[in-house]
């Protein structure tokens, strides 16, 4: 059914924003008719329905969703802190999280922090004020004044990427062990020169975890652990770099850890181009399993993280939390996988 909405839309030049009340009034329903059809459909029937979405689409109707979060002092609104949006990973994890969560009608705030843990004190200040019904933060770190701020909030907290003592609900992989997994697959390969390469531990502090379980191992051999500490994150170019500067510095290197997959690409290709056999005169390994790890000669060995079925599972479990359901695990253990390739 067809409805002349040019009373409303000139109520509306006359106005900042459209009103639940114009709609209604265009759509020939009361407000509390209008409202339902919005947030409960199956409530109304289909044509009441149609009538006011096309209301909605047709004066330009935006719901004030922190008018609405005071009232049911609860948003349809989840924010999630990442420390980038240029990695891969995050954006795997988001994926999983945004899918699921779209699903039961919630949508996310997203946030970057770009592994400054002041700047995620900020957004999370910025967030919680806007009446967020949960956070979701990628890591168990924050400074002082965000773990403060995190303890007097009274709705759920969600930390994923790694396992360990959370504020609340945690789903992760065990990077530590992820480190020692990889360190003993190089050793049983015959390896016993091995350099670790990360960038930036102090921020990608994940990094750091699997370069202790890397070290753990090596040393429970006696073998020494040397480690690279890049000044750029993870790309091919500081990874290409960082093989000349390894091979520099420890001549007698046969194998080099890398702390992802990116660096690690990016050495296989320097190699290639200086003449080097992979694994014959250098073995490399990486970690998160990326797809491009899979599409270079030889295919690179790697630890698989699943990144959007951690997504997906912490998007799950805090979904319960939300509708009143009980929690039987605060921590859930994703895995990892050791992807074996040509390139060790």
């Amino acid at each position: 059914m067809s409805r002349d909405f040019s009373h409303a839309a000139k109520q509306r030049r006359r106005s900042d924003q459209v009103t639940l009340s114009q709609v209604a009034e265009a759509a020939g329903v009361s407000p509390i008719t209008a409202s339902r059809a919005l947030n409960h459909p199956e409530k109304v029937s289909e044509r009441t329905r149609n009538s006011v979405l096309e209301a909605v689409e047709q004066l330009g109707y935006v719901p004030n969703l922190v008018a609405g979060s005071l009232a049911s002092s609860r948003s349809k609104l989840i924010a999630v802190i990442v420390p980038s949006l240029i990695n891969t990973v995050f954006v795997e994890v988001i994926k999983g999280l945004q899918e699921t969560l779209e699903a039961e009608g919630y949508q996310i705030l997203l946030g970057n922090t770009d592994y400054d843990l002041d700047r995620e004190y900020q957004l999370v200040r910025t967030f919680l004020g806007w009446s967020c019904s949960a956070l979701i933060t990628a890591g168990l770190r924050h400074n002082q004044a965000c773990q403060t701020l995190l303890n007097n909030w009274e709705h759920p907290i969600m930390e994923v990427m790694e396992l360990g003592k959370g504020m609340d609900l945690n789903v992760g992989l065990d990077h530590v062990a992820a480190g020692r997994c990889m360190a003993t697959h190089l050793i049983d390969q015959g390896y016993r020169h091995i350099v670790y390469v990360g960038a930036r531990l102090s921020q990608d502090y994940r990094a750091g975890m699997r370069y202790e379980g890397h070290q753990e191992v090596l040393k429970a051999k006696g073998i020494e652990a040397p480690l690279v500490e890049l000044d750029t994150l993870g790309s091919l170019q500081a990874g290409a770099e960082s093989l000349q500067q390894v091979l520099t510095l420890y001549p007698q290197t046969q194998a080099i850890h890398f702390a992802n997959d990116d660096l690690a690409a990016g050495a296989l290709l320097a190699a290639h181009r200086q003449g080097l056999n992979v694994p014959g005169d250098i073995a490399i390994a990486g970690f998160n399993g990326l797809p491009l790890g899979q599409h270079v000669t030889p295919q690179l060995t790697t630890i698989l993280s699943p990144r959007e079925e951690m997504g997906r599972l912490a998007a799950k479990e805090l979904i319960r939390r939300l509708s009143g359901k009980n929690v039987y695990r605060r921590q859930h253990d994703v895995g990892f996988t050791l992807q074996v390739g040509g390139s060790t």
